[in-house]
């Protein structure tokens, strides 16, 4: 059995506020804005490339088991590149303030940058040369054996 991660709920404040950061300053393509049920608006974004993507929404949590958690309260969430330095260019240019990438190692996978939402909620931006060569869609195809 496949199981494939492909959405991730992202808790924020102002649903049009985030929409427009992820969009305009990320540069995530907006796949959903509508009401999709009575009462309950999604906005789904996914970033260019990718097989996940993000949900905003204003009612989707009171349709799932647990605390709600607060906007601002995810760190972690990562984006994969294959020249860092490239993207750092890019988010600089759309007007995002991300950090300087740093380099932990000369590692490839060991160069990071960072920023946040206007909530606060955390990214980091991976550089992994490899995947220049090998994108993950390629590699996944060939796991499933296709």
């Amino acid at each position: 059995m496949f199981m494939t991660l492909e959405v991730i709920p992202l808790p924020v404040s102002d649903i049009d506020r985030a929409r427009d950061f992820y969009r305009d300053k990320v540069g995530f393509h907006v796949d959903i804005d509508e009401e999709v049920m009575p009462g309950m608006r999604l906005v789904q974004l996914t970033p260019p490339g990718s097989g996940c993507s993000i949900a905003l929404g204003d009612t989707f949590w009171e349709a799932t088991p647990g605390p709600t958690p607060s906007p601002g309260s995810y760190q972690g969430l990562q984006l994969v590149v294959a020249d860092i330095k490239e993207a750092h260019a890019d988010l600089v240019a759309r007007g995002l303030d991300v950090s300087e990438p740093v380099q932990y190692s000369e590692a490839d996978g060991a160069t990071f940058m960072y920023f946040t939402d206007p909530d606060g909620n955390g990214w980091a931006v991976q550089e992994y040369r490899k995947r220049a060569t090998e994108p993950l869609h390629r590699l996944l195809t060939e796991q499933a054996g296709g």
